[in-house]
């Protein structure tokens, strides 16, 4: 097993990229630490890890709530901290800017960018402390292009690749390595965020139509055990994965 004794901090792990990585970092030994917004489905994941011989907690966490998160870092640390950060969670309600759809924007942002920081956060330090770690920030291909109708949703994406780079740039001196994944499109809930009809159904009827060959979220986890798995002298600054029918 290649991460036993290992501690890993997921968020957004109740559905798509997050699901599959616990499970596979589970089956290799890792102890998971299971976080988002909907506990249900997080029950429903841990009893099928722990049924496969897993190991895994849950914390229930909106990645938003800085307070939250704060909290979630100190009950971490009082059990001995975490060894990797698998920063998942995300969100995509994507709309022309014209729209206007502000509480939206917010949202992003909200998630996208601050709950990445606060997640950071809330075990960047202790890693510090201890002179080792990895944070795994998950971002996107958008954090690379630009596409119409998703600015603002670029925007944090682009945010979190910034913030991967400096804080990788930051952490060396610490032993810290920090990833930035960036996948392209998966078959998961993130089109389902989007609350515009009209481009909800273009994503929809163009790259995630049913029969699409586009990527499973095993696929993306793969590419996380990939990073994570490495020599300690051997840091995956970023990986860039996508179907082979996307073209950008």
């Amino acid at each position: 097993m290649k991460l036993k004794d290992k501690k890993v901090w997921i968020t957004g792990a109740s559905s798509g990229i997050g699901e599959a990585t616990a499970k596979l970092l589970a089956h290799e030994g890792a102890h998971v630490v299971l976080s988002a917004r909907r506990q249900e489905k997080l029950e429903v994941l841990a009893e099928t890890i722990t049924a496969s011989g897993g190991s895994c907690e849950i914390a229930v966490v909106d990645v938003s709530d800085r307070a939250g998160m704060e909290a979630v870092g100190r009950q971490l640390a009082e059990k001995g901290g975490i060894d990797i950060l698998i920063n998942n969670a995300g969100t995509m309600p994507i709309s022309p800017i014209l729209s206007g759809r502000v509480d939206e924007w917010d949202r992003m942002i909200d998630v996208n960018i601050k709950g990445v920081l606060y997640a950071i956060n809330a075990v960047y330090p202790g890693m510090a402390e201890r002179k080792d770690g990895h944070i795994v920030n998950i971002s996107s291909v958008a954090a690379r292009l630009t596409y119409q109708s998703a600015g603002v949703y670029g925007g944090t994406k682009h945010a979190v690749r910034a913030i991967s780079d400096t804080l990788r740039k930051e952490a060396i001196r610490f032993g810290v390595r920090v990833t930035d994944i960036q996948p392209g499109s998966v078959d998961t809930e993130l089109p389902d965020s989007i609350a515009h009809e009209k481009i909800r159904s273009a994503v929809k009827d163009n790259m995630y139509a049913e029969e699409s060959p586009i990527l499973k979220p095993e696929d993306i986890a793969n590419g996380i055990m990939y990073a994570i798995s490495q020599p300690a002298y051997v840091d995956v600054s970023e990986l860039l994965i996508r179907p082979v029918i996307q073209e950008n």
